[in-house]
């Protein structure tokens, strides 16, 4: 994927465009994000919600998937962990990601938060599982609810 294929990709995730997320650079198997903190991604204490930053982190790494991938396999998410190290209150927050592992079902990227002063405000590993096109999602187990005794 070229870099207006990548910009495509990262945009046709609706929430990813309501946060402003951008691409900023692409490389072999790496890819940076940024986007511009408004005011309406700050949580109650006037710095940026986490959610912004954890967003950020999953789509860095899912975009680097796709793009490894060449837009051709389907992934999902199953796990996520991040660790901040200080809050933004302005600027800019930029994700680079790493694509670390790609097995035949799990891939892991790191991603290295920063604001824009390269600050480093957090870092996070997320996993993402490739979904076999030809497999239908299977329903969901039904759990067995206790029988009441009255």
């Amino acid at each position: 994927m070229n870099l207006r294929q990548t910009r495509d990709f990262l945009t046709k995730v609706p929430f990813n465009t309501l946060l402003g997320m951008r691409i900023r650079g692409l490389h072999r198997d790496r890819i940076t994000i940024d986007c511009t903190l408004r005011s309406d991604l700050r949580n109650s204490v006037g710095v940026v919600h986490g959610g912004v930053t954890a967003a950020m982190a999953d789509a860095a790494v899912g975009v680097a998937l796709q793009r490894h991938f060449g837009g051709k396999r389907q992934i999902a998410t199953v796990e996520l962990k991040i660790n901040y190290f200080q809050p933004v209150k302005e600027g800019r927050i930029l994700a680079r990601s790493h694509l670390l592992r790609i097995g035949s079902t799990l891939c892991v990227g790191s991603v290295e938060l920063t604001d824009d002063r390269r600050r480093a405000i957090g870092t996070a590993i997320v996993t993402y599982m490739l979904v076999d096109r030809s497999v239908a999602a299977p329903d969901a187990p039904r759990v067995p609810r206790p029988s009441r005794k009255n």
